[in-house]
C-alpha cells in the first residue's frame, strides 16, 4: 500500500515540478528496493508512459533524426546498462558505524547518487536549460544520452539539449524524443532483466506490479486531468528532496 501510494503521488507530482517521471520516481523506489532494481522498475514505468505517448504522437517523428540519434542511443543504452550490472557487484568502498549500525558506501550507490544530483540540478538551473549542441554532435549526443539512460535512467535533459538544434517542428521534436526514449528503455531493460529474473525478482513480483501500476495510473491521471505546469516553489522543493535522497543513497542510508 505504501509503495503504491508513493508511486501514484510521485507520478502526479511530475506535472507540477517540471521534472521527468524517471528522475523523481527512481530515488523513491530506491527507498524500498536495491538501487539497481529501482532503476529497472523505473524503466518499466517510464517505458509504459512513453508507449502511451507514442500512440498519440509517434507518426510525426522525424525518421532521419531517429536514425542519426536513435541508433547511437541504443548502443549507448546497452553499454550503460552493462556497466550498471557490473558495478552492482563491486565491493563496498568503505563502511562506517552510527549507533551500532553499519552503513556501506558502495560504488553503485555512490555513482547513482552523484548522477542524480547532477541531473536534478541540470533540470532546474537556467544555464543548463539553455544548453544546446549543433547538428554535427547528433551521433555523439545519441550515444551519451543513451549511455546515461542505461546507467541511471536519466536521459531526457541530455536528449533535448542535442535534439533542440535538429530543426524539428514542436510536434516532430516531441514525437522523435518519445520514440528515442522508448528505444533506450527497451534496450536497457533487455539487459537488466537477464540478471534480475534470476536474482529474486520473482519473489517480489507483486510489489513490483503494484508499484508499476500505481505510478502508471498517476501518469495517466495527470495526462487526462492536469495541464502540465511548472510551479517554482514545488520545483525547488522537489530539487531539495532529490538532492537529500541522493546524498542519503550515496552515504548508504538507503
Amino acid at each position: 500500500m505504501v509503495i503504491g501510494l508513493a508511486s501514484l503521488l510521485v507520478s502526479l507530482l511530475t506535472f507540477f515540478s517540471g521534472f521527468g517521471l524517471g528522475t523523481i520516481l527512481m530515488p523513491v523506489f530506491a527507498i524500498f528496493f536495491p538501487v539497481d532494481v529501482a532503476i529497472a522498475l523505473t524503466g518499466i514505468v517510464h517505458l509504459l508512459n512513453n508507449v502511451f505517448k507514442l500512440f498519440l504522437t509517434g507518426r510525426q517523428a522525424d525518421k532521419s533524426t531517429l536514425l542519426r540519434f536513435g541508433i547511437p542511443a541504443i548502443i549507448g543504452a546497452f553499454v550503460g546498462a552493462q556497466l550498471l550490472l557490473r558495478i552492482t557487484h563491486w565491493q563496498p568502498l568503505t563502511a562506517y558505524t552510527i549507533s551500532n549500525k553499519v552503513f556501506y558506501i558502495t560504488p553503485v550507490k555512490l555513482t547513482i547518487s552523484l548522477l542524480l544530483i547532477v541531473f536534478s540540478l541540470v533540470e532546474v538551473l537556467p544555464k543548463f536549460k539553455r544548453l544546446q549542441f549543433g547538428k554535427d554532435k547528433m551521433k555523439v549526443g545519441g550515444f551519451i544520452s543513451g549511455f546515461f539512460g542505461g546507467l541511471s535512467g536519466n536521459q531526457g535533459a541530455l536528449r533535448s539539449a542535442f535534439l533542440i538544434k535538429a530543426g524539428l517542428s514542436k510536434e516532430s521534436f516531441v514525437a522523435t524524443g518519445v520514440i528515442i526514449a522508448c528505444l533506450v528503455d527497451f534496450s536497457r531493460l533487455s539487459v537488466y532483466f537477464r540478471q534480475y529474473l534470476s536474482t529474486g525478482i520473482r519473489e517480489n513480483i507483486l510489489l513490483l506490479v503494484i508499484a508499476t501500476l500505481a505510478a502508471f495510473t498517476g501518469a495517466l491521471l495527470g495526462n487526462m486531468l492536469l495541464k502540465k505546469i511548472t510551479l517554482p516553489l514545488i520545483q525547488n522543493a522537489v530539487t531539495i528532496m532529490l538532492v537529500l535522497l541522493a546524498v542519503a543513497l550515496g552515504l548508504g542510508f538507503i
